[in-house]
């Protein structure tokens, strides 16, 4: 890898160890997402896959569980997929199916969690960008039907993390840090990315931030080994979903080549016009209807 204003510039090439080519310039490169998909509502794989599909990128999945609705009605079912985990890479492989970037998302399991680090390590050494929503939490609590075991089977997947971006709940969780709603300096909010850089991650971005009394994102770039702080006005509505249209957005503005920051202020901004647009619906459980905002969403793409 060589630093670039763009990121990252990816090595890969078949016959010589080290062609440089940046995946974040050519919009044809396929991303493979990793996230469960729920039957009703619009998120996970549901809120990220029109997204970056209507930003020219070919995308596939594979679902880490099926479920019926939003965790946000308080009831669901659930249907962890490790054992068809288990069979697909075995298949891909012989295949020869390889991905440019992996988005994973919610993860279903310790065990689930091994599996997919290990194929993401794998498919990493091979020039593979590896993208790291450690799904668990918000506002200070965990999800419905999550555990303390899901907070290490996403400690696991950070491990193999070229970028993370945890809210500020998922980024306490992760790193033991007590949760104070009433917010953090700008000392501690960098000692907790320090400490989800030394479980593995390359760069992180950690969302939902209250420092010095100004929400915002913070986070590390490690190629240009710089702190960021970008600043936002919080709409008090809660929508699910939105931390995957901020993920989806995030990734494909870095696929078309912008930087860290210019991708995390657009994912920023798309967030805040879909809450702002939408704080009004009846039914807020099922998300965001996408379909409806492809064009304000990315309105450049």
């Amino acid at each position: 890898m060589i630093v670039t204003d763009n990121f990252v510039y990816l090595l890969n090439k078949k016959d010589t160890p080290y062609n440089y080519y940046s995946i974040y310039s050519v919009m044809s490169k396929q991303i493979l997402l990793i996230n469960d998909i729920a039957g009703y509502g619009k998120v996970a794989t549901a809120a990220m896959l029109p997204i970056l599909s209507y930003m020219g990128l070919p995308v596939y999945n594979l679902p880490t569980a099926l479920v019926s609705n939003t965790l946000d009605y308080g009831k669901f079912n659930i249907l962890d997929t490790t054992d068809y985990i288990t069979g697909v890479f075995p298949v891909w492989k012989e295949l020869g199916f390889h991905f440019d970037a992996i988005a994973t998302g919610f993860i279903a399991s310790e065990r689930q969690a091994r599996i997919v680090s290990e194929y993401c390590q794998e498919q990493a050494a091979g020039g593979t960008t590896i993208f790291v929503d450690p799904i668990m939490g918000d506002e200070g609590k965990l999800y419905n039907g999550v555990t303390s075991d899901t907070i290490k089977s996403m400690t696991e997947m950070i491990s193999v993390a070229h970028l993370t971006y945890p809210n500020y709940t998922e980024a306490c969780y992760l790193t033991g840090t007590p949760y104070h709603s009433e917010g953090i300096g700008e000392d501690e909010a960098r000692s907790i990315i320090d400490v989800l850089r030394r479980i593995g991650a390359k760069s992180v971005l950690v969302t939902s931030m209250l420092v010095d009394g100004e929400h915002c994102v913070m986070g590390y770039n490690h190629f240009t080994d710089s702190y960021l702080r970008l600043p936002y006005d919080e709409i008090p509505v809660h929508f699910p979903g939105t931390g995957d249209i901020f993920s989806a957005v995030l990734i494909g503005h870095l696929l078309k080549g912008e930087s860290l920051v210019n991708s995390t202020r657009f994912a920023m901004d798309a967030v805040a016009r879909l809450i702002e647009l939408n704080k009004d619906n009846a039914d807020k459980n099922r998300g965001i209807p996408l379909e409806n905002y492809l064009e304000v969403i990315t309105p450049n793409s």
